[in-house]
């Protein structure tokens, strides 16, 4: 598959590329943001997304602010009167200024207390992620294609009167597209149960001259079924890219299943490694994104007309092993050694999300803690 401008909208049928239709009640199109401060000690984190339900017939959008310890989500549905080109729901809207480079990010709910006007312009070309396919028994769980692009963010945030001026910060955003659980859960269950397991870690780091990209999906056994580690030069076009096989190391911290350190080896085609490390710091629920959320998940009906809702609280304060607090984003200073001895050094998120069973890890059954 080739990506092309097409892909950079809400347009997708299938999880092929645009040329390519079909229908599923669960198929998707999504847009993801995420920004941060550049420097190590900085202090500020952004996120947003935007969902379309072409089946369901809905669209839903959040945008996050993450500052002195605490998180404010913003979220937001209305009936898509299947218009799929008409990207704004209460207040977030999204266009896109040059495909597959630049995309502009406004929010502009007064009542609200958070506005916000932020222009991405990503650093290379993005990374197109294996095609994820994952079945649980006979039932498909998930049929997606994602590209991911590091970037720098341009514009300013004000949240409650305090307006933040964001000048080059860095982040990541990724565009997906397929089929998995939205809406309404399928109220037939299983034949026969099965336990719900899932294990994930995505990594895009921005580093000193390039892009570093890791992820992993992996079964009970610690077995991987979608993995991929790649470098980006700045500037790099669609060939511009390094692979790796890859392999990490995880500690948790005990009673969560949230990570206190993490690191991934890398290992080029003439078997030099490249050690990578981060340095975790505070954590982004993904639930103020619409993930595992108790309301606003991902295409949950809230109303024919437009609904919007403000939310609030400090992450350090929440039961992490709710189920619903167990997606984070945890913020991270990374340092990358070559095999040459040369460090680079950025930063990203360690985004993690782990249900079910994980030998490696320890974790035997759906919900039991480090």
């Amino acid at each position: 598959m080739v990506l092309t401008k097409g892909d950079e909208y809400p347009i997708h049928q299938t999880a092929e590329p645009v040329a390519y239709a079909g229908t599923d009640r669960n198929f998707y199109d999504r847009f993801f943001f995420n920004g941060y401060a550049p420097g190590a000690d900085e202090d500020g984190f952004f996120a947003a997304a935007m969902g379309v339900y072409p089946h369901i017939n809905i669209i839903d959008a959040s945008f996050c602010w993450l500052k002195d310890g605490k998180q404010i989500n913003l979220h937001a549905s209305r009936d898509l009167g299947m218009e799929r080109m008409d990207t704004q729901v209460g207040g977030i809207a999204v266009e896109v200024l040059e495909p597959l480079k630049s995309v502009k990010l406004t929010v502009d709910a007064p009542e609200h207390k958070i506005r916000a006007e932020l222009t991405y312009t990503g650093r290379a070309f993005p990374l197109e992620e294996p095609r994820f396919t994952r079945r649980n028994g006979p039932r498909v769980l998930m049929d997606v294609t994602r590209m991911t692009q590091n970037g720098t963010y341009q514009g300013w945030i004000e949240v409650d009167g305090v307006r933040t001026e964001v000048s080059s910060w860095l982040g990541t955003r990724d565009r997906s597209w397929g089929v998995r659980p939205i809406g309404a859960p399928d109220a037939q269950p299983a034949s026969p149960p099965i336990m719900p397991q899932f294990f994930w870690l995505w990594s895009p780091t921005a580093m000193e001259d390039g892009d570093f990209y890791f992820h992993t999906n992996d079964d009970e056994h610690g077995r991987f079924w979608n993995r991929r580690a790649a470098w980006k030069p700045l500037g790099g076009g669609i060939a511009d890219e390094t692979h790796f096989e890859s392999d990490y190391e995880i500690q948790w911290k005990q009673g969560s299943r949230h990570a206190q350190g993490a690191s991934v080896t890398l290992k080029d085609d003439k078997g030099a490694e490249t050690k990578v490390e981060f340095d975790i710091g505070e954590p982004f629920m993904m639930l103020g994104l619409g993930y595992t959320h108790p309301k606003w998940g991902h295409g949950r009906h809230q109303g024919e007309s437009v609904v919007v809702e403000r939310e609030e609280f400090v992450p350090a304060e929440l039961d992490v092993m709710q189920p619903h607090h167990l997606h984070i984003q945890a913020i991270a200073n990374v340092t990358m050694t070559g095999p040459d001895g040369k460090v680079r050094r950025g930063k990203g998120v360690l985004e993690q999300l782990v249900i079910g069973p994980h030998a490696p890890s320890g974790f035997k059954g759906m919900l039991d803690p480090a």
